[in-house]
Parts: structure tokens; sequence; C-alpha cells
């Protein structure tokens, strides 16, 4: 997914984008509040990444700027203070979860799964499509109980359209979730890994839509 990290401190900011992208994400990174509200106005982001310690103004305020105007995805707080009080406010604020610096990056990503999940109301970690499995927490799929490898470009645009069953995606959307700001991308990358995907899983699989985008069908029922 897109998601928004907001973090003052250069080090550990730019170790948790690098963690994250790492883990197939784009991350987009901001230093402050002011910042993280003109990235959410001009980005649909499925998760943000929110430091209680912003300069410009508190964390906690942010967090209710960002619930009044609208924002709907998954927001993890981060906070050097693990204080009871301050949890159950920012709960009560609009917080989807909590997690203390310093934090382990797979316990991180596990925790945004998790808030995400809330958020759009999905249960599992896995996609199911016919024979077709998606692991969300793993990265891995497996066709008719063999495994598939799909490079992270590949995987994300693959859990995106298996999320969208049914809706066409256009080639802008799908850029959007899968680079972050100041990342090449050429023309027909997307195209690119749409045809890699074809050739390993099949070509009726993915359906394109002349014009709009792409799109994987609904499962049929049994």
């Amino acid at each position: 997914m897109r998601i928004l990290l907001t973090e003052d401190d250069p080090q550990l900011g730019r170790a948790t984008q690098i963690g994250l992208e790492q883990a197939g994400h784009a991350v987009d990174w901001v230093t402050s509040a002011e910042h993280a509200h003109t990235a959410v106005r001009l980005h649909d982001y499925g998760c943000i990444l929110l430091d209680l310690g912003l300069p410009g103004q508190d964390g906690m305020q942010a967090l209710g700027v960002l619930r009044d105007n609208g924002y709907s995805g998954a927001v993890l707080v981060v906070t050097a203070r693990d204080q009871v009080g301050e949890r159950i406010a920012g709960l009560d604020a609009g917080a989807d979860d909590f997690i203390v610096k310093p934090f382990d990056l797979d316990e991180l990503a596990a925790r945004i799964r998790s808030a995400c999940r809330r958020a759009t109301g999905r249960l599992r970690e896995h996609l199911v499509h016919g024979d077709l499995v998606l692991d969300i927490a793993d990265r891995q799929v497996t066709q008719g109980g063999l495994p598939v490898m799909l490079t992270m470009k590949e995987f994300r645009i693959l859990q995106l359209l298996l999320e969208h069953g049914g809706r066409v995606l256009s080639r802008e959307q799908l850029e959007k979730n899968l680079y972050s700001w100041g990342d090449e991308v050429e023309s027909n990358a997307v195209q690119v890994h749409i045809h890699h995907l074809r050739k390993k899983l099949g070509r009726d699989l993915i359906r394109t839509v002349h014009a709009i985008g792409y799109c994987i069908d609904k499962a049929q029922a049994a």
C-alpha cells in the first residue's frame, strides 16, 4: 500500500522508510504535521504513521484534524512515551493502534497490516481467487498448490487487483500505490509488470479494459 510516514528524526525516518519499502510498500516521508496535511490532500494513503512529537502541531491535534477532514484510512500512532492515558486519548481521537519507539520493523509491518485490515473490513491475511492464493503477511503466492515467484511490484499489483475484484484500476491508480515520491517511473512500467504476471499466472487472469485499465474479475461461486 502507499504509506505516509511522519517523523522529524532524520535517521529514524530514513531507516523506517527503507524498511517499509523493502517490505513492498510505497512510502512518502514528511517531517511536520503541516506537510502531512498537504500530502493527504494530494494523495490517497492506506495508512498514516503519525509521530506524536511533530514540530508545529502536536501529533494528537494532527490526528484530530485528519479525521475531521475525512481521512478514513488506518492511522498508527508512533510515540516515545508508553502512557495509558495518552493511548486512550489517541484511540478516542481516531487512532487504530499505537507503537512505542524504539520499535522492531517486523512488528511495525504486522501492526500496519492489522490496522489496515480493521480499516478496510478485511478479516483475513489471505486473498483467494480460484486456485490462486495470495498470503499478504508472508508475501507468498501459490497457484494450484505450487509456489509462484513474484517480484515486489508484481505481488503488489496482484494484491491490489484481487482486493478490488471486479473493479477496473487505471495505470495511474496502480502507480500511486507502487511508487513513492521521487521514484523514476517508466511510462510502460505497469504494462511490463502485468505482462510478467500473465506469463507466470496465465493470460486470462488479468483483463485489460481498453483505454481504462486492468481488472481481475470476481471469482465465480462454487
